[in-house]
């Protein structure tokens, strides 16, 4: 087993709901609108285009589960999703985690056991009064090493 990490600093905003019933999303943006009731964080560090290679190679395989944390002040949830060969990676300013099977350039994980209104209301009141999320994320996959002869899998 293969574990490749990632962390990603960026900070609330008093308009944070945390009320979308499908996915969570950070941005690079520096604002927030009233209608972004998926986006939990601003002015990231990075979108998914900036994600290391290493980490966006790992993520991008069907076999791929990604653990992220989410630590604002005392607070701390883990969401565990599931990586896909489909993932591009590509977008400048955003990732999102999604319930779904969806995947477009921004999506960093699918099959979310979480998303923006399953998440702590504590968390969610740290994160409107404009406090740092950190936001570490591990992806794990099997080496290819592990893989059985034969599965196809590359």
């Amino acid at each position: 087993m293969r574990e490749i990490h990632a962390t990603i600093r960026c900070r609330g905003h008093p308009n944070v709901t945390g009320r979308h019933p499908t996915t969570f999303e950070i941005t690079r943006d520096d604002h927030l609108s009233c209608q972004g009731d998926c986006i939990i964080g601003i002015s990231a560090g990075a979108g998914a285009s900036g994600l290391p290679p290493d980490f966006t190679g790992a993520l991008a395989r069907d076999d791929a589960v990604l653990i992220t944390r989410l630590r604002c002040g005392e607070h701390c949830v883990t969401v565990t999703s599931q990586g896909s060969r489909a993932m591009t990676l590509d977008h400048p300013t955003d990732l999102v985690w999604r319930r779904s099977d969806y995947v477009c350039g921004r999506t960093v994980g699918i099959r979310s056991d979480r998303v923006a209104r399953d998440l702590p209301r504590e968390l969610i009141a740290c994160l409107k009064e404009g406090a740092e999320l950190v936001v570490e994320m591990t992806v794990r996959v099997e080496s290819d090493q592990e893989k059985p002869a034969g599965t196809g899998v590359p």
